[in-house]
């Protein structure tokens, strides 16, 4: 078991009005009895003269706009205190955004990242602009992306699982989908499923020419692949502790089924597995859970294997400097 004692929110806009991460965050450790962590990564650049900004007067700055986000996160952090959530704060001066949470989630050993969904569609995620998708793709800890303003009241909690590891998933994977989805459910007195899509297409590419012809004989061989598929996915649930979890098994594309299952069950959280691919494979192929984000409405918890690790550095990156150049035409 894996607990969730320590909550990292990635806090976008200090000054927003609406903070549906953060209201959540606060549900889920009061549940969990676990510590909630506000962070702000400053990522803005600052433009600096090229005839020379004074070191001091450049840490001043820095120094000022940490102490009025600081200010703003304690003035969030306040009311949860009150309501008996341990809340602390933090705020650095760091890019990129999806680099500076993962530094603070090190830091701070969290155990798990929640992060409000960009507002907008992405239409090209592959190229890698948005720090959703960075975040996703290089936090080695679970990722709860809220997309919904609607407060969790007994969330309806689906797990997203591939027994057959047709989609090149670790073989472990499945049972930390499985925990996570669990131990989300548990805490919000909420209700637990699980969906696995499987292609029916390719059952016909083992079987010999004579079968596919056949209709009686092919009709035998798909029951009997279903079977297999069933007992597999039973094991899964076995194998994870929740063997009494209510299955969907669906023979289509994971992306269509599991958005008709999470439409049709009226699903609050989808909790998935995403694997972090690079170079040409990566650029055109695109994870499973990249390509869902935009389609589905409710919120995503993105979980990786134990195994993996980023390749981020863990020092911060400071200040973002851009230097402006110096026209000498322009009188003083």
């Amino acid at each position: 078991m894996y607990p969730i004692n320590r909550i990292l929110v990635a806090v976008k806009d200090p000054d927003a009005k609406a903070r549906p991460a953060i209201a959540k965050a606060a549900q889920l450790a009061k549940a969990l009895d676990a510590e909630i962590r506000l962070f702000h990564g400053i990522t803005d650049p600052v433009l600096v003269d090229a005839a020379g900004l004074e070191a001091s007067a450049l840490a001043s700055l820095g120094a000022e706009r940490r102490a009025r986000c600081r200010e703003r996160l304690e003035a969030i952090a306040k009311p949860l205190r009150r309501r008996g959530v341990h809340v602390t704060s933090a705020v650095e001066w760091d890019f990129p955004a999806h680099e500076a949470i993962c530094r603070q989630a090190a830091q701070s050993e969290a155990d798990l990242i929640i992060a409000e969904a960009h507002p907008r569609p992405h239409h090209a995620p592959w190229l890698l602009r948005f720090a959703d998708w960075e975040l996703l793709r290089w936090s080695s800890l679970p990722v709860l992306l809220v997309k919904s303003a609607r407060p969790y009241r007994r969330a309806r909690v689906l797990a997203a699982i591939d027994p057959g590891h047709a989609f090149a998933k670790p073989a472990n994977l499945d049972g930390e989908i499985l925990h996570y989805a669990s131990t989300v459910t548990d805490a919000l007195h909420g209700s637990l499923a699980a969906v696995h899509a499987y292609d029916p297409a390719a059952i016909a590419l083992g079987m010999r020419p004579a079968d596919v012809a056949a209709p009686e004989a092919r009709e035998r061989i798909e029951q009997a692949e279903l079977a297999r598929v069933q007992g597999t996915l039973r094991a899964t649930l076995e194998a994870a502790g929740v063997p009494d979890t209510p299955t969907h098994l669906i023979g289509r594309h994971p992306i269509d089924a599991i958005l008709d299952v999470a439409d049709s069950t009226g699903t609050r959280i989808l909790v998935m597995g995403a694997i972090s691919r690079s170079g040409l494979k990566r650029l055109f192929i695109g994870d499973t859970a990249e390509r869902l984000l935009d389609r589905i409405d409710c919120d995503v918890l993105v979980v990786k294997s134990r195994q993996f690790r980023n390749r981020i550095a863990r020092a911060r990156r400071g200040m973002q400097l851009v230097t402006m150049p110096w026209d000498r035409s322009v009188a003083l």
